[in-house]
């Protein structure tokens, strides 16, 4: 019965998310109707057959706030409870990634995955309150591949990881903060860009909490759609002089790089079910490599 009333709250969640898109699609053409309209020029092409009917329903309220936003329009009302766990029976090397992954993000708890199918540590995870479930995976002892989940609905975001290196392997690394950190993230400006980027910061709390915080984390993208991750803290650098903003950077670690290769609209148990809204396809034949985030 939890199963059937969980995806029934799922279609409900997307039907009305689509109702949304379609009426922000309508008010588009609303728009650009009454533009033509009031500097003279001719409708749009596309907007021909459907000119007399948009004029019709035109109203003030072009800009309507749709009902449901996405599924993280209420994730400022309070801040993130993650749970963080890896896959069965983890190595010694994996145990310490997903500590320190649990060090990086504020409210975050480290859980013993033990026996726990992943159906029943969502539904765990569920009644436990939190927002978010991040797993970490290994091959052959290595951290490869990372996922965020957002409960109670999804969506999931599934990234594969590589360059990983652990804080005792970054030389001088700085003790870990316990101030909720400033967070940045860069270069995620495509339509998946700021999916990625809106699932990532869901995981961190509001600027609000952290005015007085010397503390970053950074996920930042490159040119090879690889989104970096970085850890500092920093200090103002008494030795430049009159500079109000010098500062110094200290590594904290980990350190690693994030690919993320599918985002599905459902939570993580619902791999086999839940509908791609966005699949990575590294090998399309294109005349140049176009960046996706």
């Amino acid at each position: 019965m939890a199963i059937r009333r969980e995806t029934r709250l799922r279609k409900e969640f997307l039907f009305k998310r689509e109702i949304d898109a379609q009426a922000s699609t309508k008010n588009e053409k609303k728009r650009k109707l009454k533009e033509a309209i009031d500097e003279g020029k001719s409708i749009p092409t596309e907007l021909f057959n459907d000119a007399r009917q948009l004029h019709h329903e035109s109203s003030l309220d072009l800009e309507r706030k749709p009902a449901i936003d996405d599924e993280y329009a209420q994730a400022g009302a309070r801040d993130p409870k993650v749970c963080v766990t890896t896959s069965r029976d983890p190595g010694s090397r994996l145990k310490q990634f997903a500590k320190e992954i649990k060090l990086c993000i504020p409210n975050a708890q480290a859980i013993n995955r033990g026996s726990y199918r992943v159906d029943e540590l969502v539904e765990a995870a569920k009644k436990a309150d939190f927002t978010d479930i991040v797993i970490v995976n290994e091959t052959r002892g290595n951290p490869d591949n990372l996922i965020v989940c957002h409960l109670p609905f999804g969506p999931t975001a599934y990234f594969t990881l590589s360059n990983t290196i652990l804080r005792h392997d970054i030389p001088d690394c700085q003790p870990v903060s316990l101030q909720y950190p400033h967070l940045i993230i860069d270069g995620l400006s495509s339509k998946v860009g700021q999916r990625i980027g809106r699932i990532l910061q869901a995981l961190y709390p509001g600027p609000n909490t952290k005015s007085d915080s010397k503390r970053l984390i950074t996920f930042a993208n490159n040119n090879n759609d690889f989104i970096s991750f970085r850890h500092h803290t920093y200090t103002k650098d008494n030795s430049q002089g009159n500079r109000p903003d010098a500062i110094t950077l200290k590594e904290c670690g980990p350190r690693f790089e994030l690919q993320p290769y599918e985002i599905r609209l459902g939570t993580v148990e619902q791999n086999d079910t839940a509908e791609k809204e966005w699949v990575l396809r590294p090998y399309m034949n294109t005349s140049r490599k176009q960046s996706t985030l």
